[in-house]
């Protein structure tokens, strides 16, 4: 555990900053993806983001590797309250969204985020590092791998 530690300390970064906003009827999750794959992003991750959707497909926290049928279709207006997550090409954002009444309900994004009016998102770059997923043996599902950019270059 500390030698795991001691890696996340030595993978610092510089940051880039930049700011999107998706209109009405956008699918947020694949505009993101097409958003950093255009920008050639290799750490991307959500800073912050505010808007609202009229439908979601998230994964409760019951699944797992075996059993992801742990899956709530939403459909109606909602606003984003959260978004978090890393945004590399196997992207892994929770969200959680209000109803009209201010109850919230969160999950492990699957797709289908559909913009009510809005979604206003920050997204950083760690442009010294590089991120990318594995499968896990432990938890059944593909995981965070951070490198290094010179880290990926000695392995090109």
């Amino acid at each position: 555990m500390i030698n795991f530690l001691l890696q996340l300390q030595a993978a610092g970064s510089a940051l880039r900053v930049h700011a999107v906003r998706f209109g009405p009827g956008q699918e947020l999750l694949g505009s993101l993806q097409a958003f950093v794959e255009e920008r050639r992003l290799r750490a991307p991750f959500v800073i912050t983001c505010v808007g609202s959707v009229t439908r979601a497909t998230l994964r409760l926290a019951n699944a797992t590797a075996t059993n992801t049928n742990e899956v709530l279709q939403l459909s109606g207006r909602y606003e984003i309250v959260s978004l978090v997550g890393t945004l590399n090409s196997d992207a892994h954002l929770h969200i959680s969204l209000a109803d009209a009444q201010g109850a919230t309900v969160g999950g492990h994004v699957l797709g289908g985020l559909e913009v009510f009016t809005t979604a206003e998102v920050v997204v950083g770059d760690a442009v010294d590092l590089h991120f990318s997923r594995e499968p896990d043996p432990r938890t059944g599902f593909p995981e965070l791998v951070v490198l290094t950019r010179s880290e990926v270059e000695r392995a090109a």
